[in-house]
């Protein structure tokens, strides 16, 4: 069968694919959008379209679906106790975020990209290698650049041998709707036992249209034998949010899990003419798991590369997400690292000490900044002196250990 010529082929129409076919097709390039499955399609998610992300979408000259303004964010401790997060403009994102279901905003970006000049293709990814795209109905899609936007379990970096499973920082997720109205977004930090701290976090987000997106995640390093607790242990984390009345309608709807991979450890980001983006790269925030923004960051900085650096495109990339999303995994990735790593004991008191009322205002405008990655950007005064100091002094002090050794490695070798 005759292949089908583009200059690039964008494998997955979330987030990421869909801004980088978007950006692709807006500098002249000829793009294939692949994605097996047809649209609207649901993911597991906490649907929080993040400051960053509208800001890059506002420098798109796009306006996103309608959902509903998020702005200050409340971190609950194991006791109860909880941390009022202020949003603050930056010099670079607004104050505030959107919660719009991904079933809504992976399609209208997707129509986006296609208004753009992207050309759909509905098929499964069978193989790609040599610059070919092979779909398992036998179209073959020939092309210069193949990005992978495929997610977490990237069949396209698999193939590349782009991704060593043995030292990515796993994590497992999942989610439900629940009929209720939210006001606030919640990060619910709980002990699932006496002092035992849950190596993770659940949430209580803001849903569109009177619902609200109730989660549990936890992290797992590079051993994905426990993934399942997210699920085992979901009603028993609904039974602890009716306590703190965070939930009050019935948690028995639709659930759906998926795998985060965090912090770009273990993946090569770009190599000859193949690029990861977004889960596929491991562009999700270590400590907080969000991956809309840096996905669509990655996705068009890779497009970017490809546009703008022909020949050395790959090693352009991978420069630019050192000189970018690189310096905040460098401080974050090994702490999260070091987090689950450590003993449940000293999770539960870690959650306890973040929300002790002496420490919780203090320290309040810092976490936001830091949490959140919004630092690059943010507007001068003393919480974001304070964050660039605990940033830089993350990543002095983790240098030598493995996860920064690997992640250094990672972006500067392809």
């Amino acid at each position: 069968m005759t292949a089908a010529t583009f200059d690039a082929v964008v494998v997955g129409a979330g987030p990421a694919g869909s801004t980088a076919a978007l950006v692709l097709a807006r500098g002249g390039a000829r793009v294939a959008l692949v994605d097996k499955a047809t649209f609207g399609r649901d993911k597991a998610c906490g649907d929080l379209v993040g400051p960053r992300a509208l800001a890059l979408l506002a420098s798109l000259g796009l306006t996103p679906p309608e959902g509903r303004r998020v702005g200050e964010m409340v971190v609950v401790g194991p006791t109860g106790r909880r941390v009022v997060l202020p949003a603050c403009a930056g010099l670079t994102y607004p104050d505030h975020g959107m919660a719009i279901p991904r079933l809504r905003f992976d399609a209208w970006l997707r129509e986006e990209a296609l208004a753009a000049g992207a050309i759909a293709v509905t098929g499964r990814v069978a193989s790609s290698s040599d610059g070919v795209v092979a779909l398992d109905d036998g179209r073959r899609l020939a092309t210069d650049a193949v990005v992978g936007a495929d997610g977490a379990n990237s069949g396209v970096g698999q193939e590349a041998g782009l991704v060593d499973p043995s030292a990515v920082l796993w994590g497992f997720a999942q989610r439900t709707y629940v009929e209720q109205v939210v006001e606030r977004p919640s990060i619910v930090l709980w002990d699932d036992g006496p002092r035992r701290g849950f190596p993770g976090y659940g949430w209580v987000f803001p849903g569109a249209d009177g619902t609200a997106n109730i989660g549990l995640g936890l992290g797992l390093r590079a051993n994905r034998a426990t993934a399942s607790r997210a699920a085992t242990q979901f009603d028993e984390f609904c039974r602890h949010l009716r306590g703190l009345g965070l939930l009050t309608a019935p948690a028995d709807g639709r659930r759906l899990g998926g795998w985060l991979k965090m912090g770009m450890v273990g993946t090569v980001a770009a190599r000859g003419r193949t690029f990861l983006v977004g889960d596929a790269a491991g562009l999700v925030n270590p400590l907080q798991g969000e991956g809309i923004a840096p996905a669509m960051a990655s996705a068009a900085l890779a497009a970017t590369a490809i546009l703008t650096a022909p020949g050395t495109a790959a090693t352009h990339y991978r420069q630019l997400l050192a000189a970018g999303p690189g310096g905040f995994a460098a401080a974050t990735a090994p702490l999260h690292h070091a987090t689950i790593d450590g003993s449940a004991t000293r999770v539960a008191m870690l959650g306890r000490a973040l929300t002790l009322p002496v420490l919780r205002r203090a320290i309040a405008p810092v976490w936001a900044l830091t949490w959140n990655d919004l630092v690059d950007g943010a507007r001068p005064g003393v919480a974001t002196s304070i964050s660039r100091v605990a940033l830089a002094a993350g990543r002095l002090a983790t240098r030598r250990s493995t996860v920064s050794t690997r992640l250094r490695r990672d972006l500067a070798e392809g």
